[in-house]
């Protein structure tokens, strides 16, 4: 299992998602940037996504944390390039790093 960190910014209209929605959301755009996610077991699978801070609603961000499980080894810089495609306008994804295992 591989694990990486990345920092994007919410803003704009994408101020008044939740922080539900917001999971949702790059749920989404990783499944269809086709990243390698890793998947939980048992009866609800779902990513192994977090994100630090559940911001307030209405509230902008330019420096939000997140992280996500990956099953195969993929740079940093092609999950930047990957997913940017894939997230609406307003929410930009601003740094990735790996994480030691």
């Amino acid at each position: 299992m591989y694990r990486i960190s990345f920092v994007f910014a919410k803003k704009g209209a994408m101020k008044y998602i939740s922080h539900l929605d917001l999971m949702r959301l790059l749920t989404r755009a990783m499944r269809r940037a086709d990243l390698p996610m890793k998947i939980t077991e048992g009866f609800n699978p779902h990513p192994k996504l977090s994100i630090k801070r559940a911001l307030k609603l209405g509230v902008e961000s330019e420096n939000e944390e997140g992280a996500i499980a990956l099953k195969e080894r993929i740079s940093p810089q092609e999950f930047i390039d990957r997913l940017s495609k894939q997230l609406p306008e307003g929410i930009e994804i601003k740094d990735a790093k790996r994480d030691i295992d």
